[in-house]
C-alpha cells in the first residue's frame, strides 16, 4: 500500500488516481486545509495533520505501508516570504516528523514533491540537475532543505528517495474526474479562464519588456497527468533496488509565453480574455524551462499530454464542470 501525504491536493489526488489506475493500493494523508475532501478517490482517507505526530503513527501502525509519496506542503510563494516561520514548521519540520514514522516503521522508498524553484534565478536555461541551487524565497528554501535531509538520510538511514522537481503543473484530469482548485486562485492559466467564464473581468500581464520573442516570460507547462505517472515510474525505480537519494528534473524542455498561453485560452473557448498589462513582478526570470534528459533515461518518462492545446483543453473542460 502506498501512503500519499496531500492527496487532497491539485497534484496529489492526480497521482492518487494514477497509482489506482496502475493497480496500487491507496491510503491519503491530509488535513484538508487547502484540499477537498471530494478529490480523494481511495476510500482510505485520513484526515491527519502531519505535525501530529502519534496520529501518523498510528496511520503506519494500521496500513501496510511500503512506499511514502509526500506532496503535503505550503506552496504560495509570495506567503513564504512574509510568514516563513510557517513554511519552515510545516514543510521541513513536519517533514522530519514524517521521516521519523517511517524509520519507526521500516518504510525504506520515499518520492518527494520538490520545484524547480530551487535553482532562483537561472544561470543557464535550460535547466539541468546540475544547476547550481540557489533559493530566494523561503517555500525555495523549504523544498531544497528536504532535498538536503534526505540526502543525509539516504548516507546514515538506507532511506531511497527520488526528489522530483516540478516545473509549472498544469491541465486538468483527461476524464474531467479532477482538476485544479484553489482558494484563492494563483496559476495564471485557470486566472485565464476564469474570465472566459465570467468570474474577472481580465487577466494581468506582469513585464512585456523581457528578452524573449514577445515579451512575456517563457515557462515550462506540464499536464498534470503527466506530473503524476513521474511518481509511479520514480516508484518502480527504487523498487527495482535503486540505491541513493536522486533529483529529476520533471518538465517537458520547451516553454510557451505567457501571452502564448493567453491566446490559446481565446482559442479554446471562443472568449476575447481582455488582458491588462503591467511592470515586471520582482524575482521573476525571463525563461524556465527544464532539460528532463536524465529523467527519461532513468525513470525511462516522457510526457504524453503536455502538449498546450491538451492542457488548456483539459483545464478549460474542467473549469466549465468543477465538481469541487
Amino acid at each position: 500500500m502506498i501512503l500519499v501525504t496531500g492527496g487532497a491536493g491539485y497534484i496529489g489526488s492526480h497521482t492518487v488516481q494514477e497509482l489506482l489506475r496502475n493497480g496500487y493500493e491507496v491510503v491519503v494523508l491530509d488535513n484538508l486545509c487547502q484540499g477537498h475532501r471530494e478529490a480523494v478517490l481511495t476510500p482510505h482517507l485520513e484526515e491527519v495533520d502531519l505535525g501530529d505526530t502519534p496520529a501518523v503513527q498510528r496511520v503506519f501502525q494500521t496500513y501496510p505501508i511500503e512506499a511514502v509519496i509526500h506532496f503535503a506542503a505550503f506552496a504560495s510563494v509570495g506567503e513564504s516570504h512574509h510568514h516563513p516561520q510557517l513554511y519552515f514548521h510545516n514543510n521541513v519540520k513536519n517533514t522530519l516528523s514524517l521521516l521519523d514514522c517511517m524509520m519507526a516503521a521500516k518504510v525504506g522508498h520515499f518520492v518527494f514533491s520538490s520545484s524547480c524553484s530551487v535553482y532562483g534565478n537561472p544561470q543557464y536555461t535550460p535547466l539541468d540537475e546540475r544547476h547550481p541551487l540557489n533559493p530566494i524565497n523561503a517555500y525555495a528554501e523549504s523544498k531544497r532543505m528536504v532535498e538536503r535531509i534526505l540526502a543525509y538520510y539516504h548516507t546514515a538511514y538506507q532511506l531511497y528517495s527520488v526528489s522530483l522537481r516540478y516545473f509549472n503543473a498544469c491541465g486538468a484530469d483527461i476524464d474531467g474526474r479532477l482538476g485544479e482548485s484553489h482558494h484563492p486562485e494563483t496559476h495564471l492559466i485557470p486566472l485565464a479562464l476564469n474570465v472566459a467564464t465570467g468570474k474577472r473581468t481580465h487577466i494581468d500581464i506582469y513585464g512585456t519588456d523581457y528578452p524573449t520573442p514577445d515579451g512575456s516570460c517563457i515557462r515550462d507547462y506540464i499536464h498534470v497527468t503527466d506530473l503524476a505517472g513521474a511518481h509511479i515510474q520514480a516508484l518502480r525505480f527504487l523498487k527495482q533496488g535503486e540505491d541513493g537519494a536522486f533529483v529529476f528534473n520533471l518538465g517537458t524542455g520547451s516553454g510557451y509565453s505567457v501571452k502564448e498561453i493567453i491566446e490559446t485560452c481565446r482559442a479554446v473557448t471562443g472568449h476575447p480574455i481582455p488582458v491588462k498589462e503591467g511592470p515586471r513582478r520582482p524575482g521573476d526570470p525571463s525563461i524556465l524551462v527544464a532539460q528532463a534528459d536524465l529523467t527519461a533515461q532513468q525513470l525511462g518518462w516522457a510526457p504524453q499530454h503536455s502538449d498546450l492545446n491538451t492542457i488548456i483543453q483539459t483545464a478549460w473542460h474542467w473549469e466549465r464542470h468543477k465538481r469541487f
